[in-house]
């Protein structure tokens, strides 16, 4: 009954008479998505690695995978979650090996996952293979300075 209630109240609303934040939003408050999503890009093609990476002034980090590989998906996740935790100091674009094949091969990508380190857009440091956390953590704070 209570439901109902409220999905009358709901419908009974006017485009107008809603909040820009929508109706069940609490009053001053608004939708943020988190720095982790904002850090982390797939790249789209060699313009977009171009605009994004390269000529990005940021450092970051090209995670070279393909959707086949079992340690790309175990490496992957760890280092968004990695990345996330610098708080925007690095990004980091996934490039798809099987989509731009090109990307891999201008960078010398002979088995995935790759991990480049690119600043100012030149690679700085490069691993092969699965790492754990401290490695992970050790390989972005070399990147970024820290």
């Amino acid at each position: 009954m209570a439901q109902r209630l409220a999905l009358r109240q709901l419908l009974s609303l006017t485009p107008r008479t809603l909040s820009p934040q929508g109706p069940l939003a609490p009053p001053g408050r608004a939708f943020r998505t988190s720095a982790g999503c904002r850090s982390t890009f797939n790249v789209q093609d060699g313009n977009d690695f171009q605009d994004r990476v390269v000529n990005n002034p940021k450092p970051v980090v090209v995670d070279f995978h393909a959707q086949w590989c079992g340690p790309c998906k175990i490496l992957g996740p760890r280092l968004e979650k990695m990345v996330a935790k610098q708080e925007g100091k690095v990004l980091m674009a996934k490039v798809d090996i099987d989509d731009h094949t090109d990307l891999a091969i201008e960078y010398e990508v002979s088995a995935v996952p790759t991990v480049l380190a690119m600043k100012n857009g030149d690679v700085v440091d490069k691993f092969v293979g699965i790492k754990d956390e401290d490695q992970l953590e050790a390989f972005l704070k070399k990147l970024i300075g820290a």
